[in-house]
């Protein structure tokens, strides 16, 4: 049901955007924004809040963690040297759909160490849908940035420097399915990291409602 309305939303909202260079500068300045209050916020999950309320997404803002059970993806290979951890270390793994109302804004791949977190965080991770984000939220955590990659870019190389833009047809614009993607590890308020994390956020970001 989750991707039904997430594929319905995605088409809806790129077929609002015709594909002019106007509206191709303006989603890569909408793309460069979000990118940017990711950067500079620790919690992706209130960032996205207050997108969806900006760019008023939903009736009801609020972020919820769909979580997505299946095959636990393999720890990356820099992952407990990141993590600060030895091999015989538990990580748990969590993946998440994050969602405003119908519109799912990212996947988040997480692996997290349970003996850095309270009983009453690891037993909300396993058994609710509450955002990862604000399950910690008591331990003051911050951000550490490792990757932000733009996984699309409406307009070509070098538009800043004179290449010429793509001309304008009457078709609405062609956005994947996931345009910008996160990678960074979540530490303690002592300083202690806890989290690895991968976000892939999707085209919903830029829905026009």
């Amino acid at each position: 049901m989750l991707t039904c309305a997430s594929t319905l939303s995605a088409r809806e909202s790129t077929q609002k955007w015709p594909d002019t260079p106007l509206s191709r500068t303006q989603a890569l300045a909408e793309l460069q924004t979000l990118n940017a209050q990711l950067l500079s916020h620790p919690s992706a999950t209130l960032t996205l809040e207050q997108w969806c309320a900006a760019h008023h997404l939903a009736p009801q803002v609020k972020i919820v963690a769909h979580r997505m059970h299946g095959e636990n993806k393999p720890l990356p290979d820099d992952a407990r040297t990141l993590l600060g951890i030895g091999q015989d270390e538990p990580v748990r793994y969590r993946r998440v759909a994050l969602s405003c109302g119908d519109v799912v804004l990212s996947d988040a791949d997480n692996w997290y160490v349970p003996s850095r977190l309270t009983a009453d965080m690891n037993h909300q991770l396993d058994t609710s849908d509450v955002p990862f984000g604000k399950v910690v939220q008591p331990l003051h955590f911050r951000r550490q940035t490792l990757s932000a990659n733009l996984l699309w870019s409406p307009l070509p190389e070098g538009w800043d420097s004179g290449a010429p833009l793509p001309p304008s047809s009457d078709k609405p614009l062609t956005i994947p399915d996931h345009v910008l993607q996160h990678r960074a590890v979540l530490y303690t308020g002592d300083n202690k990291p806890f989290s690895l994390v991968v976000e892939s956020y999707t085209r919903d970001v830029l829905a026009r409602h």
